[in-house]
């Protein structure tokens, strides 16, 4: 008689025997230790005020628990991180872009009109006789940059108590663990970094527009060892929606995300605030005949790029391909190793490299020709220069696909198409290149997506340029990539929000490029 199965077929999660004690504890620290760092985020982000990112992050802990805490829902415990990176690293970033575009955000305009206010009133505060004075150490929250984070004052006042001011407002600075020395000022204080005095000095512009509110007045630095707190002499009138400087009586008014003179008559405050401004950066790029001729210009020039780049990278690796798969030849596998090695260099080494071969002066190009050409500072030369770049820096890539197409195609189709009379230009025009299209197709594709968007070489090469005289905002070899970075970051005025809107126009224009490639791609496979 055969055995009876024994084989329990109920639920799979039931099948196994207990986990290791060990397992077991080690899966519950690690949800403590996610629960606990959540706990930590949302304390954060309560105390700025961000409640949405509060929910969020709720959101993410509650699913991290419900999917480890039980042997249940398997799949989902290996989707989850990959789903929680995927919306971290590429859906809220194109959210936010795409939400920044409708904005006027930028240089002047960071904070919200609350902020701006209270930044323009601290601004104005003048000492008063018999104030009093504060002990003073600048700082920057601890694993900030100290030439960009955060100013922080910490302070000491005369009876040694310790404050933390941020444009925010004034705190008490916790005493545990913070030093001072017998004057009362800070040399240390946990979750801080204390600058020294260059770099103070190298922030010493921000410095001097730096105060901490307070009711009526604020707080701001004398030196680097001493601040006064003050009274301020611009004053905001809620009801009217209006500030008066009394120092000067002129009355400003909110527009267009600023305060500027009632009268008309002066400047506006530098400090502005953030707001929805609809479609005015995308209707800017077409009826603003200074960036939409740039734009056009740019964009000419970028699908010529990626075209060029990629047309030309990829015939230069196939020939070679085409040359390497040649039984006859000796010695393939070192000279293929020694093509790949452009591959093998990290591109920006390469990039830097060929910009000191095309200077003008000493670089190698021109000294080995005997030309005197101005590679990088005529727009026309610049422009070959990075293509020649380019083919150097994309053809290994190119000739490694092609090698393993060529490979995988079966000897007796070229073996076929000899018998048939077809000589070798006829064999790798009607045989080769569908075969080869079939599987490199949509790598040409992706190639182009990169190439359209290859900020790397540019900005390390040319930074966009050269650029005409008098006009530093477009350049002659600029993407509309590197376009939008100097927009963003680079230019007199930064804009933050024109920068997102040129950046959803070339997320559109590669998207519907690529739609448009993929579906012609689809005719090759019939070959098969």
């Amino acid at each position: 008689m055969a055995a009876a199965d024994t084989t329990f077929r109920g639920d799979p999660s039931t099948r196994s025997g207990p986990a290791p004690v060990w397992v077991v504890v080690v899966k519950w620290a690690a949800i403590a230790l996610v629960v606990a760092f959540g706990t930590l985020v949302s304390w954060r982000l309560v105390q700025d005020g961000k409640a949405l990112f509060v929910v969020i992050v709720a959101f993410v802990v509650m699913a991290v628990v419900a999917v480890y805490s039980t042997r249940r829902a398997v799949p989902l415990k290996y989707l989850l991180p990959g789903m929680l990176l995927l919306v971290a690293f590429q859906v809220w970033p194109i959210a936010y872009t795409a939400a920044t575009a409708f904005t006027n955000y930028g240089d002047g305009h960071l904070l919200s009109k609350e902020d701006a206010t209270a930044s323009i009133i601290a601004n104005s505060v003048q000492e008063v006789p018999g104030s009093a004075r504060y002990r003073l150490s600048i700082a920057v929250p601890q694993g900030q940059d100290p030439s960009k984070g955060d100013l922080t004052f910490l302070l000491t006042d005369p009876s040694g108590k310790y404050f933390e001011g941020t444009p925010k407002g004034l705190e008490d600075l916790p005493t545990d663990g913070v030093e001072a020395t017998t004057t009362g000022k800070i040399t240390k204080a946990p979750g801080f970094t204390i600058l020294d005095a260059k770099q103070v000095n190298k922030r010493g512009k921000e410095l001097g527009e730096f105060a901490v509110p307070k009711d009526n007045g604020g707080i701001k630095a004398i030196g680097l060892s001493e601040a006064f707190e003050g009274r301020a002499t611009v004053t905001y009138d809620k009801a009217a929606d209006k500030l008066t400087d009394t120092a000067t009586g002129k009355t400003y008014v909110p527009k267009g995300a600023s305060w500027v003179p009632a009268d008309g008559q002066g400047e506006a405050y530098p400090q502005g605030w953030k707001q929805n401004v609809g479609w005015d950066n995308f209707k800017s790029l077409v009826t603003n005949s200074t960036i939409r001729d740039g734009f056009v210009k740019i964009f000419v020039w970028n699908v010529a790029f990626a075209l060029i780049s990629v047309l030309s990278t990829f015939m230069l690796g196939m020939l070679l391909a085409l040359l390497f798969n040649d039984d006859r030849l000796r010695g393939k596998g070192f000279f293929r190793s020694i093509l790949i090695l452009p591959y093998a260099i990290p591109g920006f080494v390469t990039a830097l490299l060929w910009m000191s071969m095309f200077n003008q002066d000493y670089g190698l190009i021109n000294n080995i020709t005997g030309l005197d050409v101005d590679w990088l500072g005529n727009a026309w030369a610049a422009k070959a220069a990075i293509l020649i770049t380019n083919l150097w820096l994309g053809f290994p890539y190119m000739f490694l696909v092609c090698t393993g197409a060529l490979q995988s195609i079966p000897g007796d189709v070229r073996e076929a198409a000899r018998i048939d009379g077809a000589g070798p230009v006829r064999t790798v025009r009607s045989i080769i290149m569908p075969l080869l299209l079939v599987a490199v197709g949509p790598l040409l594709i992706a190639s182009f997506a990169f190439n359209f968007n290859n900020f790397t070489l540019i900005f390390l090469m040319t930074k966009g340029g050269p650029f005409t005289e008098g006009d530093t905002s477009i350049g002659s070899t600029d993407l509309l990539i590197t376009y939008a970075f100097r927009i963003a970051f680079s230019g007199v005025n930064p804009d933050y929000g024109l920068a997102s809107a040129i950046s959803i126009f070339i997320f559109i224009i590669v998207g519907l490029m690529s739609y448009a490639g993929f579906r012609r791609t689809k005719s090759l496979e019939e070959v098969n």
